[in-house]
């Protein structure tokens, strides 16, 4: 019987690390967003329910306090950064070979940075601008 051998580098022992070195910080970070996302999204749907049959200005109106525009300037950065670790854990696992690795995680890099810079936008222009 050979036993429990680890299998680790001398380094990542005293560090503490597995194979992976960032797997189970960024399965950390993950539920940290996950668990986040939740009372903030509740935040989002009432607020959204309460505007149902408002004007445009009522909603801007709404948008124009702080504390609503934090909260989902929140909600944007948690969920963007959600998403992109869930799609870069997705794409390490199922692509294969360097270049389309490679090709996909610049993909989601710039989906992500895209969609994330656009709903702050939205939220600030709505928020302070016309």
């Amino acid at each position: 019987m050979a036993g429990n051998r680890d299998m680790r580098t001398p380094l990542n022992r005293v560090l503490g690390k597995g194979s992976a070195k960032l797997g189970t910080g960024e399965f950390s970070i993950q539920r940290l967003t996950a668990v986040a996302n939740i009372p903030l999204a509740i935040f989002l749907i009432a607020g959204l329910l309460c505007l149902v049959n408002s004007d445009y200005e009522t909603a801007r109106a709404w948008l124009r306090n702080p504390l609503v525009g934090i909260g989902l300037l929140l909600l944007i950065l948690s969920a963007v950064y959600h998403m992109y670790i869930g799609m870069k854990i997705i794409l390490e696992d199922y692509v294969h070979g360097p270049f389309l690795r490679a090709l996909t995680t610049i993909g989601n890099n710039f989906f992500c940075w895209g969609i994330g810079l656009a709903c702050i936008y939205a939220v600030l222009r709505l928020g302070f601008g016309s």
